[in-house]
């Protein structure tokens, strides 16, 4: 009887804890945010700074990857129509110094800025740079899940002469 009651025991704590992870990695694919279409200001639209493409970082990994341009203006990153990273939970938007970015760069570590979460894993997104950022001092943007510091996707930045 003992051993059956830690049986059942074990078996309740080990499908909650399966239970629960299994539904941190589900729950973006069942119920993904929604596309957005945001569309860049007129006035900002004629002050192209710099632009980039998202990367898949590395190609053994079917999970965490990103691909689409991304377009940085005076003020505003806009990540561009055709962006789209594979769902996950709590990714957000950084700005790097480093211009290679790989999945052994130690993001966390380095003087990123952090523009906010991201919106939606496909489609046109804008995100405010903070005022004061000279955006010369970065080389990547980055899609980065907080949750499990673990790099999304890269775009290496070129900036416009």
């Amino acid at each position: 009887m003992k051993n059956v009651l830690i049986g059942v025991l074990l078996g309740i704590i080990l499908g909650g804890i399966g239970g629960f992870a299994g539904g941190i990695f589900v729950f973006p694919y069942l119920f993904p945010p929604p596309p957005v279409n945001e569309t860049v200001p007129e006035r900002t639209a004629k002050k192209v700074i710099a632009g980039g493409e998202f990367i898949h970082a590395n190609p053994s990994d079917p999970v965490h990857y990103g691909r689409g341009r991304v377009t940085l203006f005076e003020g505003l990153l806009h990540l561009e129509d055709d962006f789209e990273v594979g769902p996950g939970p709590k990714f957000h938007v950084y700005l790097v110094p480093e211009a290679n970015v790989t999945p052994d760069t130690r993001v966390q570590d380095t003087m990123y800025v952090d523009l906010g979460r991201l919106k939606a894993f496909a489609g046109s997104q804008n995100y405010a740079v903070p005022d004061g950022v000279n955006l010369e001092s970065y080389g990547s943007v980055v899609v980065w899940c907080e949750q499990f510091n673990v790099l999304i996707s890269p775009a290496r930045i070129t900036f416009a002469p």
